[in-house]
């Protein structure tokens, strides 16, 4: 099969340190192009890539009759912009998360796939890990009895850089764009639930949310469950996502940041003070979704996370920041 034509809009640090060398590394894909006006800043790519053709700016690569696909990491108030301008120029596009600022603008791209045939997701990476796809079998299997109550927390600390995009209003910052998605995008993967009931407390500086604390119910196949979610980008590192049950618990204690933030698992706890633990020390979440994305476009292979997942999920971080009581 030939591989999938990578170009990549922006060389900043995710896509550099991240993102750049899961396309160079995943099977079926290849780095062609970069879009920089530096080009000393595609050196780092072709350290892993080899040669890439380099272009002076988006419009240029997205031209590229050689680029099939496009990846862009760019800050979150141009992801739809620009996604919408990747897919009429004819290329499969791959936008980092949050794809959009609201859940309605998500059916613009939704309208544009259909209507090209491209293949078009958000690259909310967690989906193809198998952590999430064992904790979502162990779920629908029965192994904790009804999901009784979930709780997710995610926090970093980023007050030292304050012109950091996730720091800024203009540029669609906040800590629920930034990592709310993680901790909705895993509650409904994992349980096929949606929201009911939903209540939240925030606090801002310079017009972005820096601590969110997120409670409801959720309402799925199997009944209702009651959630909390905390998010943060002031607090000491932090990531933990539990689901309880009535004969036992699901514990994930790096679900987010694998291997990265610490060791990937799934422990189920069961009566008896049975533990059994799954490790997954060797799969790598970006490479992997790149390797389903590139198998959704070469054979029509099914995707974890098609945007209509994804409007899912923006429309609860929408409903939560609607509803939320700045303290």
């Amino acid at each position: 099969m030939e591989p999938l034509r990578w170009g990549v809009l922006g060389a900043g640090k995710f896509a550099r340190e991240h993102m750049g060398p899961a396309i160079a590394a995943a099977s079926g894909a290849r780095l062609v192009a970069l879009a920089t006006s530096d080009p000393a800043k595609a050196a780092p790519f072709a350290a892993f890539a080899g040669p890439v053709r380099l272009h002076d700016s988006y419009e240029a690569l997205l031209s590229d009759p050689e680029v099939e696909a496009v990846y862009i990491p760019l800050p979150n108030h141009l992801h739809v912009e620009w996604t919408l301008k990747a897919l009429e120029a004819g290329k499969h596009v791959l936008t980092e998360k949050p794809i959009a600022m609201r859940a309605d603008e998500i059916d613009r791209i939704i309208a544009l796939r259909d209507r090209t045939g491209l293949h078009a997701a958000e690259a909310f990476m967690i989906l193809h890990h198998p952590q999430w796809q064992r904790v979502r079998e162990l779920v629908a299997g029965g192994a904790i009895g009804p999901v009784r109550h979930v709780d997710v927390a995610f926090s970093y600390d980023n007050r030292s850089d304050p012109a950091n995009i996730r720091n800024r209003a203009e540029t669609g910052g906040g800590g629920l764009r930034d990592i709310g998605v993680y901790a909705c995008g895993c509650l409904r993967f994992a349980t096929g639930a949606e929201p009911v009931e939903v209540e939240a407390r925030i606090q801002r500086e310079n017009g972005v949310d820096t601590w969110a604390h997120v409670v409801g119910r959720m309402q799925g196949p199997e009944g209702g469950f009651t959630f909390s979610a905390m998010t943060s980008m002031r607090l000491f590192p932090r990531q933990e996502v539990v689901l309880q049950g009535d004969r036992g618990l699901i514990r994930v204690p790096a679900p987010f940041n694998a291997e990265i933030f610490g060791e990937v698992r799934v422990e189920l706890h069961q009566p008896g003070f049975i533990a059994t633990v799954e490790r997954f020390p060797t799969a790598r979440h970006y490479r992997l979704q790149v390797e389903a994305f590139t198998r959704t476009v070469r054979d029509g292979a099914p995707y974890a996370c098609p945007l209509e997942f994804s409007r899912g999920t923006q429309a609860m971080l929408d409903r939560i920041l609607s509803v939320a009581r700045e303290i």
